[in-house]
């Protein structure tokens, strides 16, 4: 039904001029109300809304009837003065609309398809502008064309503040997946380290305590029959053996920590001549027994650094150790410290051991390579302390790295920061 101006008079010849005049009058209220509560046509004039109101076309719909589909090219904007209807994509709801709400306008002013369906939720009665119908108001009265325009551009405002709001929205979810995948990346690398770890703890602490055992009980249950130079060597190997585990234990726990985040970092300024001198009277017996020269050459100007002494102090322990163990009877080991530039300072544990084959020496500071390799004297070692070396030397803003020819001996240097370099980026005074 058409509200142009004409009269509906049905075929009946009995039907009532006058009612039929009557309906179409409530009619025409009924719509200038509706009109009239709507953003599109709020600020119209009176006889505006009339022209409107002859311009609409009325339609009702059952619940579940599709009012236009995805695709269509139906160009009119619809007004619901009762019922509920939805607007959607399939099963994705974009939006629900309900009486005295309008949708479609945007197809007044643009020719493109629909871009979602609409259905109805319920029995809906809707009135309907044509863009035919529009196009003959927007010449007829400017009013009309700007209260539309003006609509128009605030719902395109308020879908622009919606779209930055879903891009940042956007974002932040990009952001949070990044950091779940970052995590989720962690904690596959945590859980092979684990298993890598308890593989390192059944296999090379279990073997040192099997030994121990066996030769304490050699020791406990034969004491009378052996000589005191069978005892005192097998004291020295019950010795060996326990050292060797203590320190792999210590390792162990420690690098463990580090990978769990339990370990933090208290950088500070640290002398490097106690700290290596220290080491290196821990570690003399060692030496001593294979006649391997300790050595130092600690420059002046290169004897501070900063960071964690703890951490330094095991690093640099790992390193001599390792050295003696790979050095041949009579050998050497070099402990130096120099300024690599003005912000640094170089540590190097040199000797004159066998050296680490070529092909090798990218997988020293990798647990997933497993490389472990015996020492001169069938010293074993599971290459945990060098990995524990690189973290800690990491966590303390350095680099760590080796130089190596088999059978020439090695090289491995720690880069560590001195105390303003460091002061100044982390801020610490």
């Amino acid at each position: 039904m058409f509200y142009n101006g004409s009269i509906p008079i049905k075929s009946d010849p009995g039907a009532n001029l006058y009612q039929a005049y009557m309906a179409l009058d409530n009619k025409t209220l009924q719509l200038r109300e509706l009109l009239g509560r709507i953003s599109l046509f709020k600020d119209c004039e009176p006889h505006i809304l009339d022209e409107i109101v002859y311009s609409l076309e009325d339609q009702t719909f059952s619940e579940g009837d599709v009012i236009f589909s995805k695709g269509d090219q139906l160009q009119a904007l619809y007004i619901i003065e009762r019922g509920k209807v939805k607007a959607h994509d399939e099963d994705y709801l974009f939006a629900e609309f309900g009486p005295y709400e309008f949708f479609g306008e945007y197809s007044l002013i643009d020719d493109s398809i629909r871009s979602a369906t609409v259905t109805a939720l319920e029995p809906t009665q809707v009135v309907i502008l044509s863009k035919e119908n529009f196009d003959r108001l927007m010449e007829r009265n400017i009013q009309v064309s700007r209260a539309i325009m003006e609509t128009l551009i605030s719902r395109l405002r308020n879908c622009n503040v919606l779209e930055e709001e879903l891009s940042q929205k956007s974002q932040d979810l990009k952001h949070e997946k990044e950091e779940l995948e970052k995590e989720r990346e962690e904690l596959e690398k945590l859980n092979a380290t684990k298993d890598k770890f308890f593989s390192l703890i059944a296999h090379d602490l279990k073997n040192p305590f099997n030994t121990i055992i066996g030769l304490s009980e050699l020791v406990l249950q034969r004491f009378d029959s052996y000589s005191s130079k069978r005892i005192k060597e097998f004291i020295r190997q019950i010795y060996n053996y326990s050292t060797h585990t203590y320190t792999l234990l210590d390792n162990m726990l420690q690098w463990a920590r580090s990978q769990t985040k339990q370990i933090h970092v208290h950088p500070d300024t640290i002398d490097l001549y106690p700290l290596i001198r220290d080491n290196i009277n821990l570690l003399q017996n060692k030496a001593d027994e294979k006649n391997i020269r300790l050595e130092t050459d600690i420059q002046q100007e290169a004897n501070q650094v900063f960071a964690d002494e703890n951490m330094i102090g095991t690093v640099i322990r790992n390193l001599i150790s390792n050295a003696i163990k790979f050095t041949s009877e009579q050998g050497w080991v070099i402990i130096r410290s120099k300024k690599s530039d003005p912000e640094h300072v170089e540590i190097s544990v040199v000797d004159n051991g066998i050296g680490i084959p070529k092909d090798k020496l990218n997988m020293i500071f990798d647990l997933d390579a497993g490389y472990s390799t015996q020492g001169t004297r069938a010293e074993k070692g599971t290459g945990l302390g060098l990995l524990l070396c690189k973290e800690f030397v990491h966590m303390n803003r350095g680099e760590i790295w080796v130089e190596s020819e088999q059978g020439q001996g090695s090289a491995f240097y720690v880069r560590l920061p001195v105390h303003s370099n460091l002061q100044e980026q982390n801020g610490t005074s």
